[in-house]
């Protein structure tokens, strides 16, 4: 299993996607594999914050493996009840995690890695880190609450420009935006995010979780509700042809020939 589950001083998980021969993206599989780690998490009372990265220095997740996971989704697009979130890695619905989480990013953040990153508390970053939502140039959209998340974080200009021309940014441009709080060498990634978590840990685990569960009550106000139309959205997208051509285009290397139907 390519999800690695470490505790760190007994009350911190660090969660590493280790699938660098994939640049971290998730398959099906690894999908389920890192929704069970943050199960994990949840019911474990010792662990008190994660750390969220990606193994191999080049990605901290790419989002999904295109060949296996949208397929799988297209697959059950017909079938999903619309009342139902997609939830990417089992983080990014809208209350899937109930106590503090880190990502500590290096490498390309896009897609579905964003997503991830986006539906954690605190985001640090290497300079060398690069972000963006490409979705559109497969002819589908950010489904695992990227549409939602990113305009809270970012504002809705910086939002709509990511994610309309589907373009990747650097990692000044993801510090100035508020993507990320702070950028660190690739040396000191892992020690600044193991120190904000140590910090969070020695606190009052009840002012932790009241004080996170006040700040996100504002943050989330609504997001249920939006999730859920921006999942029904991406489930008819994925039963129209310019999906399948986006994403054939994109398996061939090729441009895609969209027709909007």
């Amino acid at each position: 299993m390519s999800i690695v589950f470490n505790i760190i001083d007994n009350t911190i998980a660090h969660i590493v996607i280790d699938r660098p021969e994939r640049h971290n993206s998730l398959d099906v599989e690894h999908d389920e594999a890192l929704a069970s780690a943050w199960r994990r998490y949840n019911g474990d009372p010792q662990l008190k914050v994660a750390i969220l990265s990606g193994a191999g220095g080049r990605a901290f997740c790419t989002g999904a493996d295109i060949g296996d996971y949208l397929p799988y989704r297209r697959q059950l697009a017909a079938s999903d009840t619309p009342t139902s979130v997609i939830s990417f890695g089992g983080m990014t619905g809208a209350n899937d995690i109930s106590k503090p989480t880190i990502a500590a990013i290096d490498g390309f953040c896009v897609a579905g890695g964003l997503e991830l990153a986006l539906a954690c508390d605190i985001r640090i970053a290497t300079p060398e880190s690069r972000f963006g939502l490409p979705e559109v140039r497969l002819g589908i959209l950010p489904g695992g609450g990227g549409t939602q998340r990113l305009a809270k974080v970012a504002g809705l200009g910086v939002a709509l420009r990511m994610i309309l021309t589907g373009d990747t940014f650097d990692a000044d441009f993801a510090l100035d935006h508020g993507l990320v709080t702070e950028l660190v060498s690739r040396d000191a990634l892992e020690p600044a995010a193991l120190a904000i978590a140590r910090q969070i840990a020695r606190n009052g685990p009840l002012a932790v979780a009241a004080a996170r569960r006040a700040v996100l009550a504002s943050y989330g106000a609504g997001l249920e509700a939006t999730l859920l139309d921006e999942s029904a959205l991406q489930r008819q997208l994925l039963m129209t042809r310019d999906s399948h051509e986006g994403i054939a285009a994109f398996s061939e290397r090729r441009a895609a020939a969209y027709t909007g139907i």
